[in-house]
């Protein structure tokens, strides 16, 4: 119903005014708390990036996240990953993550980006306190945070906007009566604009998910042959279409495609009924959750960002600014 009044015309969004203005006036106090110091920020002794967004939904963050590790790990950098964690029940906060941990405990996103980048993450509700065990481990020296825009507890040297270069910004309101987090002036004090698909605004930098090959969920292995062109498909993201699109762009054609929310933990008795005919395609953070039940015939399609590389350069050039001020 939202998706509905936030992405299409409608002027029934009017009746949320009154909730939107509130949320405008809390958020846009917490915002001014923290620019005035009236809040405390924790600055890290390590560079921090933040990559998020000012809507809510999927809007390509975690791909972001995990090209720039890449990034950063072939230019000799040591970065780690913090991150909420959210849809996981850690044992203990601040919990790193091993080769043991579940979804169930991190959350989907830190498991795939711990497993796709091989980089320390560590996930807490409060992010300033993943940092500091990041910090006294000694093992990185660059640390990224998956989401957290709007966590000014932790301060940050640079941040990063992911967005949905088809949907952009929806009608352009705060939440409830629009998708925005923050207002759209809040792009103005970031350091990049990431546009995911879509035809990129004046001065944003473009981005495009480009699938590989399609691995087994269960095992991880690459298909010995190419997958029927007839396939099911699902998708616990923040914006199922895409993916859907997706496979129908590289020519599947899809005889169920079920969306699920995101993060959501899924039934394995629920999945196990509903897809057990054809070969079923899912995306690569629904496949950290079902590795455990998962029948031969269900696949994963790994993505992954291109973006421009003068982003890291310039990326690394703001970060150097941005330090030598803080060692003033």
């Amino acid at each position: 119903m939202l998706e509905l009044l936030w992405y299409e015309k409608s002027g029934w969004r009017w009746a949320l005014a009154p909730f939107a203005l509130l949320f405008a006036l809390i958020s846009g106090g917490r915002r001014y708390g923290y620019r005035r110091g009236w809040l405390k920020s924790y600055r890290a002794s390590l560079p921090v990036i933040v990559v998020g967004n000012i809507s809510v939904g999927g809007n390509g963050k975690t791909p972001v996240v995990v090209w720039l590790v890449e990034q950063l790990q072939a230019r000799g950098f040591k970065p780690g990953v913090v991150s909420r964690g959210y849809g996981g029940k850690a044992p203990h906060y601040p919990y790193r993550l091993d080769e043991q941990s579940t979804t169930a405990e991190a959350g989907d996103e830190p498991v795939l980006i711990a497993r796709r980048c091989g980089c320390p993450v560590v996930v807490a509700p409060k992010r300033a306190d993943a940092v500091r065990l990041l910090e006294q481990g000694g093992e990185v020296d660059i640390i990224i945070t998956d989401d957290g825009l709007q966590h000014y507890a932790l301060a940050r040297d640079l941040e990063l906007v992911v967005v949905d270069g088809v949907r952009r910004f929806g009608n352009g309101c705060l939440l409830p009566m629009g998708p925005l987090r923050e207002p759209m002036t809040r792009l103005k004090r970031v350091d990049a604009i990431i546009c995911n698909g879509g035809t990129p605004a004046r001065g944003e930098y473009p981005m495009q998910l480009v699938a590989d090959a399609p691995r087994r969920v269960r095992d991880d292995a690459l298909a010995a042959e190419p997958l029927p062109r007839d396939i099911d498909a699902m998708a616990g993201i923040g914006h199922p279409p895409r993916f859907f699109a997706t496979l129908e762009s590289l020519g599947y054609e899809l005889k169920q495609s079920v969306g699920y929310a995101d993060h959501q933990a899924f039934d394995s008795a629920e999945l196990l009924a509903r897809f057990a005919d054809r070969p079923l395609l899912m995306t690569e953070k629904d496949a950290v959750k079902c590795r455990d039940f998962a029948p031969a015939h269900w696949w994963y399609l790994p993505v992954s960002a291109e973006l421009p590389t003068s982003l890291l350069d310039t990326l690394l050039a703001s970060m150097a600014v941005s330090r030598a001020g803080f060692g003033k």
